[in-house]
């Protein structure tokens, strides 16, 4: 009884955690890091950093959230947890095409490019995983984690910032949510491993490069 019962409370965490760190939500996290870390990011005026805000939670997850309902009605999807890899087809690309639709709208704002290259590097990173997900099952939520990763080492090295504390803290949150997703039994740890440094390397080279 009791095995059962740590069991179901380790799987219950499991769910909580990737729920929170849901791959919708890590660029949210990943632009609050952004704008209160202590760099000049984060002397924005307040306003700019709402629309940020506002134009992300918009387009990158009420859209995609309210998205899925729809597919569920129409049998597109058989769960919201879209643990089937070709279930994941249609959210990926669409979710993709938003990503890119918030980069052009954020281009149009006189904020700074760094900010500008993140929001793009977010939107190629989505079209990369969304071609990985054709053929093979990669872990999202690990991608999710290996970009804030990233986020925080460019924000180091960009920004000539030293965030050792802030580095460890997402190294071990990564390693965290990816447990989650093995407990869970939705990925197997080569998925789990790829998507983190698919996250962590697509973002890294794309706002190094450009």
């Amino acid at each position: 009884m009791n095995n059962e019962g740590n069991i179901n409370l380790g799987e219950r965490l499991a769910r909580i955690i990737s729920f929170v760190f849901h791959p919708l939500f890590m660029p949210l996290y990943g632009l609050a890091i952004l704008l209160s870390a202590p760099t000049f990011l984060s002397y924005l005026p307040p306003a700019v950093k709402r629309i940020l805000f506002t134009i992300l939670l918009l387009n990158n997850v009420l859209i995609p959230l309210l998205l899925l309902p729809f597919l569920r009605i129409r049998n597109l999807i058989s769960s919201f947890y879209l643990d089937d890899r070709s279930e994941r087809i249609i959210p990926m690309l669409t979710a993709s095409i938003l990503y890119f639709t918030t980069s052009f709208i954020v281009l149009r704002y006189q904020i700074p490019f760094f900010l500008k290259s993140f929001i793009f590097a977010t939107a190629v990173l989505s079209i990369v995983v969304s071609m990985i997900n054709f053929w093979w099952k990669i872990s999202i939520h690990a991608v999710g984690a290996g970009a804030l990763t990233a986020t925080v080492l460019l924000l180091w090295v960009k920004m000539y910032t030293p965030l050792p504390l802030l580095i460890v803290v997402v190294i071990l949150l990564s390693g965290v949510i990816m447990a989650a997703r093995l407990r869970l039994d939705t990925h197997n740890p080569l998925q789990v491993w790829v998507g983190y440094f698919t996250g962590l390397t697509v973002l890294t080279l794309f706002i190094l490069l450009i």
